[in-house]
């Protein structure tokens, strides 16, 4: 009988009692077993941080591809499909390799413990060996130093994105354990751009750069990027250029883009042309991030002047960006309300998230993230935004929160669903006119 890829990912996720486990050793066997892929990849670009990986990740590929470049990516987790993670020389993976590379993966595994994560990075390092690109932009799991991704002996450059709290359970219960953490993907003689930190962060990253021997170029020392207009300026020692504001919206991307064109000045020899580099930057495209959800099963369930949009932000720091980007909202911010779906994970501060966004919203409904069994219940999340000073209650689907909120509004509004990435994924698998 024939099988499809989320039969053995189903499989692979029950060999390991823990969904996460922070460990090399599993995945160094297992890579062994398989042939050691790790050690036949592209040039690698290795990205850890807190918040604004995906983002980074994103503009980096959009400057590379349109220089031409065979650019393959690995990022996690996934939207609406698991083919999202990997990325091969600019096409999602083809559900026949996947499939392929997971019962090779399972079969060199046998029964042996390893966690989802390790084991379908090994699956994904393999189609990135076998498969030829210029470059490969790898994504951090979770943390850094025990990372299934940590494996790279030598990569092109690291860089780490601001950090904030995020996943204590597994990283420690302060900014400097976290950092130290993630700052275990710095290699000796391997430059590291490392964006805008809070001082405790940035004092231990710099610890572990000058223990292996890391080169640091700091946002805030070494260069500066602000927004003019509609223009990007970045600023640094040997001068000032002007770039095009990047495609995804708010202003923590302009701060997101600044990691991008550093990174870039290091990669000068894969974007030979800074044309190709502004090209890039605009057109960078990353779902759930502010994304507008114009076409689709969802949107078109809403009266005529009502805007749909989702983001997966589900943390204090994306809930202040995302606060910072609404106001700053395109078009007719003024006289469109704006209303929240939201659900969250049970394991989230949901204060730490909405405190940021209570003063800009007009109506909240809240929901249970369907199929995920750590989720907070609707009457639960309705709870914590009522206790952050939300007019909310409970809604039993995302349809439902949708025509409650139609239907108790004088006016028509926008709409924002947010609060999760596991939440981001289920609208747009429902949505279905949307493509991620």
């Amino acid at each position: 009988m024939s099988q499809n890829s989320d039969a053995v990912l189903a499989r692979l996720n029950r060999l390991h009692p823990k969904i996460i486990d922070l460990s090399l050793g599993r995945v160094e066997s297992l890579l062994a077993a398989i042939g050691h892929p790790e050690r036949q990849l592209p040039p690698v670009v290795h990205v850890a941080g807190t918040n604004g990986k995906g983002s980074v990740l994103a503009m980096l590929r959009g400057m590379l591809e349109e220089s031409g470049r065979a650019v393959h990516v690995y990022t996690s987790p996934h939207l609406a499909r698991f083919h999202e993670r990997i990325r091969l020389a600019g096409e999602l993976i083809s559900e026949p390799e996947l499939l392929a590379l997971l019962e090779e993966c399972e079969a060199a595994n046998g029964e042996a413990p390893i966690t989802f994560f390790e084991v379908t990075t090994a699956a994904a390092f393999l189609a990135f060996a076998r498969r030829p690109a210029d470059i490969l932009l790898l994504e951090v799991g979770l943390g850094g130093r025990l990372d299934a991704t940590n494996v790279i002996a030598r990569p092109e450059l690291t860089l780490i994105t601001p950090i904030s709290m995020d996943h204590m359970q597994y990283l420690g219960d302060s900014l400097e354990k976290i950092a130290r953490e993630k700052a275990g993907i710095l290699k000796s003689g391997v430059p590291a751009i490392i964006g805008l930190q809070p001082p405790e962060a940035l004092q231990a990253i710099q610890e572990k750069a000058q223990e292996v021997g890391a080169p640091l170029i700091i946002q805030g020392r070494d260069f500066e990027v602000e927004r003019q207009g509609n223009e990007i300026l970045f600023r640094q020692s040997s001068g000032e250029t002007r770039w095009p504001l990047p495609g995804l919206l708010g202003p923590h991307q302009v701060q997101n883009a600044g990691l991008a064109l550093a990174a870039a000045q290091k990669l000068d020899s894969f974007l030979p042309d800074p044309a190709f580099v502004g090209q890039g930057l605009r057109k960078a495209n990353w779902p759930a991030r502010l994304q507008h959800l114009s076409a689709g099963t969802l949107p078109d369930t809403l009266p005529q002047g009502w805007e749909l949009w989702l983001d997966g932000g589900h943390n204090a720091a994306a809930g202040q960006a995302l606060a910072c980007a609404l106001k700053d909202w395109p078009e007719s911010a003024e006289t469109k309300p704006l209303d929240l779906v939201y659900g969250m994970l049970n394991s989230k501060t949901a204060a730490a998230f909405l405190d940021p966004l209570s003063p800009l919203v007009r109506q909240l409904r809240a929901v249970e993230i369907p199929g995920e069994p750590n989720s907070l219940s609707a009457n639960e999340a309705a709870h914590h935004a009522r206790a952050c000073g939300f007019q909310a209650a409970p809604a039993a689907s995302l349809s439902q929160a949708l025509q409650d909120l139609v239907h108790c509004s004088a006016q028509p509004g926008r709409i924002l669903i947010c609060g999760s990435l596991y939440l981001a994924g289920e609208v747009l698998r429902q949505n279905e006119g949307e493509r991620v």
